[in-house]
């Protein structure tokens, strides 16, 4: 099975490049996906999560109390890399279960929809598309989502920078310009990345 690890930073179009591949027929693990499931009532990371940071990490109805833990882990990177660490564990010990079914379903290709590249992200994948955009328009996006300036700021400066994630690539996905852009250039990775691996897409 050739798996692709989609990442990229906050507000650069992650989502919607998984999305457009998830519309082609391929199987999309999209990560944030799982790490709600892992951390919602009865998840697996609900208890290590309490455990660190304290029950008032964890809401009246058992699940980590998000306003609580976005308040504490946005204001302090090793605060936020203790979370993530946690987190991902669980994450990535759901991901490898899934793969695995995958497999079992002779899958010819799967995508890896991370936000945040980490070692064990980068080792899982066969090849790593990071999609990027200008600063502006990341900011512009999250503020559509409800964020004020001032957070939506301070969120992109505690994720790698641009740079950082396209070391990571094998190849890059400028999500800055027209959706129409955006798609046939994933169209373009499509032809020559999985097609021409025999991929049927």
């Amino acid at each position: 099975m050739f798996i692709v690890g989609v990442t990229g930073g906050i507000g650069s179009g992650k989502t919607t490049v998984s999305r457009y591949l998830e519309d082609k027929g391929l199987v999309v693990l999209d990560a944030d996906r799982i790490s709600g499931e892992v951390t919602a009532a009865g998840g697996s990371a609900v208890e290590e999560v309490a455990e660190v940071f304290g029950p008032s990490s964890v809401d009246i109805d058992g699940a980590m109390n998000r306003k609580y833990m976005s308040d504490i882990v946005f204001h302090d990177r090793m605060k936020l890399d203790l979370l993530s660490s946690i987190v991902h564990k669980h994450v990535f010990f759901e991901m490898e279960k899934k793969i695995e079914e995958e497999t079992s379903k002779n899958t010819k290709c799967l995508i890896l929809d991370v936000p945040i590249p980490v070692q064990r992200f980068v080792d899982m994948s066969d090849q790593v598309w990071v999609v990027t955009c200008d600063t502006a328009t990341r900011i512009s996006r999250l503020l559509d989502r409800g964020l004020s300036y001032e957070e939506a700021q301070r969120r992109i400066a505690m994720q790698l920078s641009d740079e950082e994630y396209s070391d990571l690539a094998d190849f890059v996905i400028d999500n800055s310009g027209r959706l129409e852009q955006t798609y046939a250039r994933v169209d373009e990775l499509i032809k020559t990345q999985l097609v021409e691996r025999g991929i049927r897409v």
